[in-house]
């Protein structure tokens, strides 16, 4: 889907007007996450409707015998390694040549390492090169999702690197996995062309089996992107905006919109509305919601509900939204969740991300919702 974003240069952060309150909110953020995305411009205008803000659419194995350690950095990877037959053959002259005539998805480079102290598998996401170009432009914004079969909850995201298709990610993360489990793991390492205003696109993904791996030592590979399998069930995308005041301590969420909501009643359609929680310590707080629309798949709300969070509690609350559909006869059903926050990740720490690094302004993205038992993130620390 085309692009209708464009880059605005990154808001520094206030200083005088918020005070200290302000260096706590950036300061934590950049320990946290050290970019922030660009603003995505567009008005969501509805006829005899008010206009919206803007929407952005274990035990070590007896056979293996070595120096426990923890690599920080997939940069560290300069020790010896174990290349696989991908690594043996001719490195292209340069980025992205010779690969489209071998695979028009690209290929990715990635790191494996088993520290047995800690019983962690470390996963180096390093580069990619020859991406197919998903934009209209020719380019695009590539992210690579990483996550452990069959548990696909607890999964991982690199962040997006701004139109190119020869991104060096450098980035390593973490499976508390206990050695003698391993065997029967598969590791996906799927990458995505990011999209604000619409669904991210799969680019292809590499699934490495890891019973086929000898992590007697560091391993540093190349393997050809394949087409990813289908996706699950589609449960539909929902609009909303987040907004921060730091001085008033005020969090405001405005429920925009959802569409291609999932099939609930049976005439096709559903009576759609949207809970919005705000959560502590992994417990509900504050609840609210909006108001019901009938027999609809793509029901527009333009409904705002204010929160109040101290600014020295913003990195330890998360707010998630549910949207269900009404039944007047029996139980509401929930049909997809979202959340956001500092412990949330991928879209809903970008969010987020963006919320805190722009105060006082709305800041409106598309999320796709996702199942309503997979999606509450851990309790902040």
């Amino acid at each position: 889907m085309p692009r209708g974003s464009r880059s605005v240069p990154t808001r520094p952060p206030a200083q005088s007007a918020d005070g200290s309150c302000s260096s706590l909110l950036f300061g934590g953020l950049s320990g946290l996450i050290g970019w922030v995305w660009e603003k995505a411009f567009g008005c969501l205008r509805r006829k005899n409707h008010k206009t919206s803000p803007s929407c952005s659419r274990s035990p070590q194995h007896p056979g293996l015998h070595r120096p426990t350690r923890l690599l920080t950095r997939v940069a560290s990877a300069t020790a010896p390694v174990q290349p696989e037959v991908e690594e043996l053959e001719p490195t292209p002259s340069g980025p992205g040549q010779q690969v489209a005539e071998k695979n028009e998805l690209g290929r990715l480079q990635y790191s494996l390492d088993y520290d047995f102290q800690t019983g962690q598998l470390l996963v180096g996401i390093v580069q990619a090169e020859g991406l197919a170009a998903l934009d209209i432009g020719g380019s695009s914004d590539p992210y690579v999702r990483v996550y452990l079969l069959p548990d696909k909850r607890r999964r991982h995201e690199t962040r997006v690197h701004r139109q190119t298709l020869n991104p060096h990610f450098g980035e390593t993360f973490a499976f508390k996995v206990p050695y003698v489990e391993l065997g029967g793991r598969i590791l996906v390492m799927a990458v995505y062309d990011f999209d604000r205003f619409s669904r991210n696109d799969a680019i292809g993904e590499v699934r490495v089996p890891m019973s086929s791996v000898d992590l007697g030592r560091p391993v540093l590979a190349w393997r050809e992107l394949q087409a990813a399998p289908r996706e699950e069930e589609k449960l539909g995308d929902i609009c909303f905006s987040l907004r921060y005041v730091p001085t008033a301590g005020k969090l405001t969420v405005i429920v925009l919109e959802a569409k291609n909501l999932k099939k609930m009643d049976v005439g096709g359609l559903s009576d759609p509305y949207v809970k919005v929680h705000l959560l502590q310590g992994g417990k509900k707080v504050r609840k609210k919601k909006t108001t019901i629309k009938k027999n609809t798949l793509n029901p527009y709300y333009n409904e705002a509900f204010s929160f109040e969070v101290p600014c020295d509690q913003v990195q330890k609350v998360q707010v998630e939204l549910t949207v269900l559909d009404y039944d007047k006869l029996g139980k509401n059903e929930a049909i997809g969740r979202v959340a956001v926050g500092a412990a949330a990740g991928g879209a809903g720490l970008r969010h987020w991300a963006d919320m805190l690094a722009n105060p006082r302004r709305p800041i409106a993205q598309w999320h796709s919702l996702r199942p309503p038992d997979r999606v509450r993130p851990p309790p902040a620390p």
